[in-house]
């Protein structure tokens, strides 16, 4: 495990070296988990004192309704974090659920540990901190953009809104969806097949070009 350590890129350890990322790792007091898909990492109501980093695999931010309605929120890939928003709260619960959508590798931390300067005042750990707080303001905004997406009133205009945040972020017509139609639908909060017919008739209309996951805007 300390092998992926050494090669995660995740934000966390930005501006540090390996070996700084190592020793603040000892400093934290840091401990791995694996687990297979559909594996629950945190249950909603959940207390929440460590962040996750995503060694290898994903996993869901998953809302469910009193129904047992689900909506993906946001989906955590190799080297995003998940957990820091909760964690820094005041009561430390969480109130989605995090699952695994791909067999995962996962390196938890001590959130404490991590905003709170040791006692070697090490300078990459002030480094560690601001990187937690430019992480947290990025994923505040990933989550306002899924707002945006899912408050506009059609499937089409949920599709073209998502598309278009897909190709600003890859800067190309040309882009790949990280999200099968299944969990795009989730995403979307659509029923799937009509997410599919949909996404006929904008083919049709010249809107979009897609092959499986692949689109092309026109």
């Amino acid at each position: 495990m300390k092998e992926l350590v050494q090669t995660v890129q995740s934000p966390l350890f930005a501006g540090m070296i390996p070996e700084e990322r190592q020793a603040m790792l000892d400093c934290t007091g840091y401990h791995f988990g694996t687990f297979r898909k559909g594996d629950i990492v945190a249950f909603e109501n959940e207390n929440i004192k460590h962040i996750g980093i995503v060694l290898s695999g994903a996993v869901d931010m998953i809302k469910e309704d009193i129904w047992g309605n689900k909506t993906m929120l946001l989906r955590i890939h190799q080297n995003d974090l998940f957990g820091e928003t909760f964690a820094c709260g005041d009561d430390n619960l969480s109130v989605v659920t995090f699952a695994v959508s791909e067999a995962a590798q996962i390196l938890f931390i001590p959130f404490d540990r991590v905003m709170h300067s040791c006692t070697h005042s090490c300078k990459f750990h002030h480094q560690m901190i601001e990187n937690m707080v430019g992480i947290i303001a990025n994923k505040n905004r990933d989550l306002m953009r899924k707002v945006e997406v899912v408050s506009k009133r059609t499937i089409r205009e949920k599709l073209l809104s998502y598309l278009s945040i897909q190709a600003q972020n890859q800067e190309s017509h040309y882009i790949e969806v990280p999200l099968g139609r299944v969990e795009l639908a989730e995403y979307l909060c659509v029923d799937r097949s009509a997410l599919t017919r949909e996404l006929v008739k904008m083919k049709e209309d010249g809107l979009i070009d897609y092959d499986k996951n692949c689109f092309r805007i026109l």
